[in-house]
């Protein structure tokens, strides 16, 4: 049965105990709030921040939150950083106030990562913030200070964990093992059921390090859990990539049907069609440097600009999707320098142009060479996110065969529309119109087109919309 308002019951393509609970995007009203969102904020921050990809004078030359898996780094010196983690730098409300002003409306922070220790003071274990010189509850004060401006807050959590004696990555082989492992999906359980009990404003669970085999083993487990986890929490969100189904699929099941509430596949990259995301939720989450998540003292190769972000979002939510930005915090708990430079520029952007972000969605146009379009799910307002102008400085789009064009002004300036004059129509390309543009811009403008119902002259040829 349908456990969502709009979505429809399970087929039965392959008959399946454990796959997708439900076809169809979930439409009840927190699920709404998700895919208007537009742009979120992610934080890694853990232990991993006080090496920052060093250790004793060596580069680490992968992601910073993995260097205990490196041999460079001995597990025992590893871990015993919990003893050195007190970020005196550590302000919640200023980290807030940072991914507001960067126009952020949802966060997800690492509650442990793969090494297993927790920012918040677990029952479950030791290997807690508690135990540290920090001692407080660095989770309850990011959960407060984002919920008092306004950011809604998803949990991350790792299966991995490379603290607890009963984890491992492959299924259990002797008697022995299995107990072990028995007690480790409990510890997991526990675990989980207590940051929704303890935080109960939370939205969401991320989940990562669910491919491990001894995991996707566990399809009757983790689906009784994750019901029971959505039973305790009316309106849960958890993506795609918690659990598989009893034949080993994970994100998609058996029969193709996503499993979960929005597909989690695009991670550091975006899909290039509508096609791609075959009629999904999704967000993609991006890291600054080519791969570091946590603070990694030495970012080395391509590092993206606000430019090349603010693309990549405008790119998401013209193909349905939200833009999730991550940050990594030193072990002091500040924001590096040039992370808050972007936060800053993407916010100086998004203080103008936030309307052609939040609450849009795919426009149903023919993509344009020059950027990107998004259409607005309240007011039906067509935006054109501008990166390239061409060297006509004339914008093309098409728009439907039976619309006309009504006003056409840039959304930095609404209240001068685009003369006749710049804003001619070709019947020659279908129901395409060409805007000339008043002036070049120097960063990414956005132009509003108000479209009318019906156009007298509706007899053209038209090409059915690609993107």
């Amino acid at each position: 049965m349908a456990q969502f308002p709009g979505a429809t019951a399970q087929r039965s393509s392959v008959a399946l105990k454990h796959g997708a609970h439900h076809l169809g995007k979930r439409m009840d009203a927190q699920m709404e709030i998700w895919r208007n969102y537009g742009l979120g904020q992610f934080i890694h921050w853990g232990l991993y921040a006080i090496p920052g990809g060093h250790w004793k004078g060596k580069y680490y030359p992968g992601a910073a939150e993995w260097i205990r898996s490196w041999n460079g780094m001995p597990n025992e010196d590893y871990d015993n950083l919990y003893k050195q983690f007190n970020p005196q730098h550590f302000d919640a409300k200023a980290w807030a106030a940072q991914a507001k002003a960067m126009g952020a409306r949802y966060v997800i922070i690492t509650t442990k990562h793969h090494d297993g220790f927790c920012i918040w003071p677990s029952k479950y274990t030791n290997y807690t913030i508690a135990n540290t010189p920090y001692k407080k509850d660095a989770l309850k004060e990011i959960v407060d200070a984002y919920g008092a401006v306004g950011i809604d807050v998803y949990l991350y959590f790792s299966i991995i964990d490379w603290n607890h004696n009963g984890y491992r990555s492959a299924p259990a082989k002797t008697a022995q093992e299995k107990e072990a492992y028995e007690e480790f999906k409990l510890f997991t359980a526990n675990q989980l059921k207590e940051l929704l009990t303890k935080y109960p404003s939370t939205k969401g669970l991320w989940f990562d390090g669910t491919w491990d085999k001894a995991w996707i083993a566990e399809a009757a487990f983790t689906d009784s859990l994750e019901t029971e986890l959505r039973a305790m929490h009316p309106g849960l969100i958890i993506g795609s990539r918690f659990r598989a189904d009893e034949n080993g699929n994970r994100h998609f099941d058996t029969n193709g049907d996503i499993m979960g509430d929005y597909e989690q596949g695009w991670e550091r990259k975006l899909p290039k069609t509508i096609a791609d995301v075959h009629g999904n939720d999704w967000d993609c989450v991006m890291t600054v440097p080519e791969n570091q998540w946590g603070y990694h003292s030495e970012w080395r190769g391509h590092v993206k600009t606000s430019t090349e972000l603010i693309e990549m979002m405008a790119h998401s939510v013209a193909l349905d999707g939200n833009f999730v930005l991550n940050f990594g915090p030193d072990g002091q708990g500040s924001v590096r320098p040039e992370e808050a430079k972007l936060a800053k520029e993407i916010g100086e952007w998004m203080n103008v142009n936030h309307e052609a972000i939040y609450d849009c969605a795919y426009a149903g146009l023919e993509k344009q060479d020059w950027g990107y379009i998004t259409k607005s799910r309240k007011t039906g307002k067509y935006y054109m996110i501008v990166f390239n102008v061409p060297v006509s400085g004339a914008l093309k789009i098409k728009i439907a065969p039976s619309a006309g064009v009504g006003k056409v002004y840039d959304l930095a300036d609404s209240n001068k529309d685009y003369e006749p004059e710049e804003v001619h129509r070709s019947k020659a390309e279908g129901n395409e119109y060409l805007i000339h543009l008043k002036d070049r811009p120097v960063e990414p403008k956005v132009i509003v087109l108000e479209c009318t119902d019906q156009d007298q002259d509706s007899g053209v040829l038209y090409e059915k919309a690609k993107t």
